[in-house]
């Protein structure tokens, strides 16, 4: 009878407070003008807080963690009630509008929306399309984050335009969100793509049904087989954790867009990723494609479920920092391609030119020989995507958390099989099931803790953490790949350099750090720490005008003169900078740049031992 009563009570009062729970909110997104890039939104707000209350565009985007200045892109800005009538709406920020007390229960919000920029973090429209990035799309008041959103896309019928999204179809055109943090967690797809699915029976025994949705020119039995190709890949990565996350409402959809107009990006999310790729097409590029879903979906595990506690919850009024970006992107990048191995997409050979970049960008780094991998990961607030127009000094400053934590990953891999016949796969399942399956947001020593667990050896564990994520020691590559029959070496032994053009700055458009003037050889960013170049006291705004009394117009021209020399010799260069005319003396030494590549292709035979330890690593793990 208690319980009976107990009941009744707390029946009671879970009716009352549905009763009182305020109501969503009401987005509306048409287009009239999609053949420039327009859309019009409108976005109603019943039973708004009785009180002055402000609605904004975000600064930051789910997945990326530098900032964005989404309202730049707004215009027309307006507030009514629902009748029309005009209600005080002022601009306190560039992204920020305040509604003061005196409004009426119902606020309408409308506003104009440009987006021509297809990517994992803005919006594009066209006639073609509208790719949502919904943090880039939508206003939102930081009063009502906890309201449940509904959204209603319009005109698909004239643009002949389908729905691609994780949201919760609620039928027509209408589509749903349970809160703000998952709605901008929901990129979107209007148009008419190609569409093909399968089902993947999880380890509960429950289904899973994935979507390949692409906007592109291809037919659909191209898209067909390229979803054949993802599904290896899928498994592949199932196979990794022992099971697939249980998806929101039992899908998971890949948003893709392919066409040579879109900016290349893939951004995960909860129950999507967003993949736009600068290719004709799909036909003819599917292994060249593969990369990115691969990487992209070990995220839905990865960073979306596995989550650091510094990302939770996700702020989208300024950039969001992480010291775990090593773990949630690195080992992710590590994964997206060892994963194409294990596969069938990629072989040996080609997988070695893979690791080689790992490598290099650990040994052979100004920054990484400075800074630790949870400290370059920190630096992802200014190095994701950020946008800035004053240049800086990345070339000497950071390395890449995605190669920094891949090439971490890549020994502890190597080290777990060679030391405790465990692998790296081990610890994933081990991080999933004490973090990511109960959705437990971790930090650092969390994935410590975990190492020391499944090792059973504490020591091991803590000596790793230090060394090399905290610290900046870095291990014996050298033995750990000669284990699985790989040798790392010099790329060019005894072949002279001055400096890598290609990796001497953060690069533009063109790819190049060096560019061709009028009468020389601009060099546009900071040259490197430790080369030739930079000991000579070469640096961005120095025109190069003559190299060993040559002529140099061009990275070509300048290249054939280093090529020419050997190492220790000396080549006179002549430079102008602002303050005049210069000569200097560049002392070229050796490449430093290393390479992968296997036993066989060396002319090594393989032992039994190398030859079970690389099958163990990268044979495919599908049952």
């Amino acid at each position: 009878m208690k319980k009976l009563l107990l009941l009744s009570t707390a029946l009671f009062f879970a009716i009352a407070a549905f009763a009182q729970e305020p109501k969503g909110v009401f987005y509306s997104i048409s287009f009239p003008n999609a053949v420039h890039h327009e859309a019009e939104i409108v976005m109603t707000i019943p039973q708004s807080p009785a009180k002055e209350f402000k609605v904004r565009m975000s600064r930051s985007s789910a997945g990326r963690y530098a900032t964005h200045e989404f309202g730049k892109n707004i215009y027309n800005v307006k507030a009514t009630d629902v009748s029309g009538v005009t209600i005080p709406l002022k601009q306190v920020e560039g992204d920020v509008y305040e509604i003061d007390t005196d409004h009426p229960e119902t606020v309408v919000i409308s506003y104009t929306l440009f987006g021509n920029w297809v990517d994992g973090t803005y919006t594009g429209i066209d006639a073609s399309h509208a790719h949502l990035n919904m943090p880039a799309t939508f206003m939102w008041s930081p009063d009502l984050v906890k309201r449940s959103v509904k959204i209603e896309f319009n005109d698909l019928d004239k643009y002949g335009w389908k729905v691609a999204t994780q949201l919760k179809h609620e039928g027509a055109n209408i589509y749903s969100a349970p809160d703000l943090q998952y709605m901008m967690d929901s990129p979107t797809e209007l148009s008419n793509f190609k569409e093909t699915s399968w089902n993947v029976v999880n380890a509960d025994g429950k289904t899973e049904k994935i979507n390949l949705t692409v906007h592109s020119v291809d037919d659909q039995p191209v898209i067909d087989g390229f979803g054949k190709m993802i599904q290896k890949i899928v498994l592949e990565e199932k196979a990794v954790f022992g099971e697939l996350p249980a998806y929101d409402y039992g899908e998971y959809t890949f948003v893709s867009d392919i066409s040579t107009t879109d900016s290349g990006d893939g951004m995960e999310h909860r129950n999507s990723t967003c993949i736009t790729l600068p290719v004709e097409k799909v036909q003819s590029y599917e292994t060249r494609l593969l990369g990115v879903f691969a990487h992209e979906y070990f995220h839905s595990w990865n960073v979306k479920r596995i989550r650091p506690k510094s990302l939770e919850p996700f702020n989208f009024e300024h950039a969001n920092m992480s010291s775990e970006l090593w773990f949630a992107e690195g080992f992710t990048q590590y994964y997206g391609e060892m994963l194409l191995v294990r596969s069938g997409f990629r072989s040996i050979d080609e997988y070695t030119h893979t690791l080689s970049g790992l490598v290099n960008s650990v040994l052979n780094t100004p920054a990484a020989a400075k800074y630790s991998a949870a400290q370059m990961s920190r630096y992802s607030v200014f190095a994701d995507a950020g946008v800035s127009i004053d240049p800086n000094n990345n070339s000497n400053v950071f390395t890449s958390y995605y190669y920094y934590g891949g090439a971490t990953a890549l020994a502890l891999d190597l080290r777990l099989r060679s030391e405790f016949n465990l692998t790296l796969d081990d610890y994933m399942r081990t991080v999933w099931l004490n973090r990511g399956k109960v959705m437990k947001p971790y930090t650092i020593p969390d994935l410590q803790s975990d190492l020391a667990k499944l090792t059973k050896n504490p020591k091991f564990a803590a000596d790793f953490f230090a060394k090399y994520i905290n610290g900046i020691e870095k291990n014996n590559y050298t033995d750990l790949l000669a284990k699985a029959g790989l040798i790392l070496q010099k790329e060019k032994p005894g072949k002279a350099w001055a400096g890598s053009l290609a990796s001497s700055g953060v690069r533009g458009r063109s790819g190049q750090a060096l560019t061709p003037e009028a009468d020389g050889l601009a060099i546009l960013y900071s040259t490197v720490i430790g080369t030739p170049l930079y000991k000579a006291g070469l640096d961005a705004g120095d025109v190069i005008l003559k190299a060993d009394g040559k002529s140099i117009k061009d990275v070509a021209a300048f290249n054939d003169v280093v090529n020419s020399k050997n190492v220790g010799d000396k080549i006179v260069i002549n430079y102008k900078n602002s303050s005049g005319e210069h000569e200097t003396t560049v002392t070229l030494e050796e490449d430093p740049r290393l390479e992968i590549i296997t036993y066989e292709k060396a002319g090594k035979t393989l032992t039994k031992d190398q030859e079970d330890f690389r099958k163990n690593w990268l044979s495919s793990k599908v049952q």
